[in-house]
């Protein structure tokens, strides 16, 4: 009789001790799971901070492009200045420099100097501008014209504020005088602020005032369509035979790794692979659209089988049985009913995959892209640059204002690849399927 209380509380000592324990460990396991959400939210909060600090500094370094300080000029045409035998040889950037310094109420010396200092703060485009102009109507020699532009990029990164006139006159490309000119101009209203549309109506040009991505975006635009033209139809078929006809064997597998592998090489090597067989053999030529088409369908290649294939395994096999059920062939099977269901992710898989392309650099490096083109290319076999070697060609410039161009560049790369991708998610979105 009285060892039956000592039982009693010994079995809720005990009942009492395991939920204890159990308590302890889920507040052990609640515990585990907060910390590993806040690992996440963190690592998530680190790399929006790299981001927005990427494109914070991406942008303010770049926005200053889109504002150019821009004067007109009132330059009379003197005969006496001008011989129209050889209308190329007269001094038309010294004409418009007199100008101007009549405009300041300013004399030039007896060794031209002055001048010379206007000439500095003014752009090239001016000379032209008198040249085309004679050229066009020899009758306004002895008249006075008018002619307008941007100023020189020294000039123009003064009143941006990236040359300071409290720095040493001997650590500016800017001298006092120069400053106090400039200063002038801008107070008589001579100078004006506005928006720089010559950035996106021009092509490359050795004045940074003068350079724009013009030549480049359509360089860009027909180098992706030979892309798109070769690596798209060309790996959506290989993929359909490889997932729906090709047999198993040793042989398919074999292909399967490659290209799983050939997603995975370095772009450079797809470069050099150009080099020696497009280049060198087939003789394509150097730095034309063509040939950056074909490299880049090279690289292009696997990500689209890879999505191909991918899109078509997600198609139900009920689907295939349906078709077969009511006497469709496998092609039939396949191009009329699989493949059509699987649209929406080759489609999204081909857009990422051509814009993956347009932001490769290396290997159109190796293939001759990083040359000097002033121009817009008119065919796929004329020489051209795109966006991501234009990048590369004004970064490395001596010239401190290609480097807010450099910033503005990549601002329109990446508005290109945005674009891109968000209609990779629209089509996915549009067409897509849940089974």
């Amino acid at each position: 009789m009285t060892d039956l209380p000592l039982t009693t509380t010994t079995a809720s000592d005990r009942a009492r001790d395991i939920r204890a324990a159990v308590e302890s460990r889920l507040k052990i396991r609640h515990a585990s799971e907060r910390r590993f959400k806040l690992y996440g939210q963190l690592a998530i909060a680190i790399a929006l901070g790299f981001l927005v600090l990427l494109l914070g500094r991406i942008v303010t370094q770049g926005a200053s492009t889109f504002v150019v300080h821009s004067i007109s000029v009132q330059v009379p045409l003197d005969p006496a200045r001008i011989d129209q035998t050889e209308l190329e040889g007269v001094n038309y950037d010294l004409m418009v420099a007199d100008a101007v310094l009549a405009k300041l109420g300013e004399k030039d010396d007896d060794y031209g100097s002055k001048s010379e200092a206007i000439k500095d703060l003014m752009s090239p485009d001016f000379g032209f501008q008198l040249l085309n102009m004679i050229k066009a109507d020899a009758s306004l020699i002895g008249k006075t014209v008018t002619v307008s532009g941007p100023l020189r990029a020294n000039a123009d990164l003064y009143f941006k504020g990236e040359i300071k006139r409290a720095s040493p006159e001997e650590e500016r490309t800017l001298t006092n005088q120069q400053l106090d000119w400039l200063d002038a101009l801008k107070s008589s209203g001579v100078v004006t602020t506005g928006f720089n549309s010559g950035f996106f109506t021009k092509s490359d040009s050795t004045e940074p005032e003068q350079a724009g991505v013009l030549g480049a975006v359509v360089g860009s635009a027909m180098m992706l369509l030979v892309t798109a033209f070769l690596a798209v139809p060309i790996g959506v078929m290989a993929a359909v035979y490889l997932e729906e006809f090709a047999p198993k064997n040793r042989w398919t597998d074999v292909i399967e790794v490659n290209i799983n592998n050939l997603a995975a090489v370095p772009s450079i090597v797809y470069g050099l692979l150009g080099l020696g067989l497009f280049i060198n053999t087939l003789g394509v030529p150097r730095s034309s659209p063509l040939l950056g088409g074909l490299v880049l369908a090279l690289m292009a290649l696997p990500t689209v089988i890879i999505a191909t294939r991918s899109s078509l395994k997600a198609v139900p096999p009920s689907i295939r049985e349906a078709a077969f059920g009511v006497g469709a062939s496998r092609t039939q099977a396949v191009f009329h009913h699989v493949l059509p269901l699987a649209m929406p992710g080759v489609m999204t898989g081909s857009i990422l995959a051509l814009a993956h392309a347009l932001g490769e650099t290396a290997p159109l490096l190796m293939i001759g892209m990083v040359s000097f083109v002033p121009g817009v290319p008119t065919g796929f076999d004329q020489a051209a640059t795109v966006l991501p070697v234009q990048v590369f060609i004004w970064e490395n410039a001596s010239e401190r204002a290609f480097h807010e161009r450099t910033a503005a560049a990549i601002m329109v790369l990446l508005v290109f690849m945005i674009l891109m991708n968000a209609v990779a998610i629209i089509v996915r979105r549009r067409f897509e399927r849940r089974w």
